[in-house]
């Protein structure tokens, strides 16, 4: 690692970055003026600001960076115990960062009762629908905008009882499927949903298989929100929105049980936990 000034020794950084990454959630700011905000775990969502001009690199992949030095790294449900996070300054100098991202445990879900064609679709109509859906939805999570609108932080879309988390692996009339990567949030329908921060519609679709009324909202940066199950959507894509902005009410449309919320985020197609983001359910 180096920095303006006297280098800092490479035992001294590695103890300061075991002594946040203890916590699961820290601030690294070093001498040469990079920060990095956000909890180093499964799911996590670190904030960023390096100095402007900089170059970042996570794993080895490039990094976006506003021209004020701000920039997003995330780490997916089952990310590796160690992402490696390269600087390199306007003038050719580097840093290089060891972040240790902690292990989280899982929950096990049951879900019985479901139509089975929503558990197992089989028909060829089906299949081509969810794979129409699968299309529409990589393309908004492609969208890769200068906008730094995430810096505002995030409140919670909708209040209610948390019934589904993050990570959770679900099984569905008695089959194992792949992992919930949203968090569920019981509410009656109709209840307005509330962006959780400002942003641009990159999709509004009211009726997806799986998800029914599907609404995604990018943040910048390549980081978006979704929200499923919707009853009604609000707005329409390309639509600029703010934080606290009805944007769609709760429904229980797609494959669903009952009203709720379902409220996913994404780093492209990285899928993080947002109760990471917008802290304790109010009460």
């Amino acid at each position: 690692m180096k920095s303006r000034g006297t280098p800092i020794p490479s035992w001294a950084c590695a103890l300061m970055l075991c002594a946040l990454c203890a916590t699961g959630a820290a601030t690294l700011a070093t001498e040469s003026g990079v920060r990095l905000d956000g909890p180093r775990t499964q799911g996590g969502l670190l904030r960023g600001q390096a100095p402007p001009g900089s170059a970042v690199e996570l794993d080895g992949a490039p990094v976006r960076v506003s021209e004020d030095g701000w920039f997003l790294v995330g780490f997916g449900r089952d990310a590796p115990p160690e992402a490696v996070l390269e600087v390199t300054w306007p003038d050719g100098r580097q840093e290089r960062h060891a972040i240790v991202v902690k292990r989280r445990e899982y929950e096990i879900e049951r879900i019985d009762g479901l139509p089975e064609g929503k558990v197992t679709p089989r028909s060829e109509e089906d299949l081509a629908r969810i794979a129409a859906d699968v299309a529409l939805v990589k393309e908004a999570r492609r969208t890769d905008d200068a906008r730094t609108d995430f810096l505002d932080g995030f409140q919670w879309p909708v209040k209610g009882r948390i019934s589904g988390v993050y990570g959770s692996q679900r099984i569905l009339n008695g089959e194992p499927r792949r992992p919930h990567y949203g968090i569920d949030i019981a509410a009656p329908t109709g209840t307005k949903v509330l962006a959780p921060a400002g942003g641009v519609v990159t999709l509004a679709h009211p009726d997806m298989f799986f998800s029914g009324g599907t609404l995604i909202l990018d943040h910048g940066h390549g980081l978006s929100s979704a929200f499923l199950h919707l009853s009604r959507i609000l707005v329409e894509r390309g639509d600029r929105v703010s934080q606290g902005q009805p944007i769609a009410e709760v429904g229980s449309s797609g494959r669903s049980t009952g009203a709720h919320l379902d409220w996913r985020i994404n780093l492209f197609s990285r899928r993080l936990d947002a109760a990471l983001l917008a802290g304790p359910m109010p009460e």
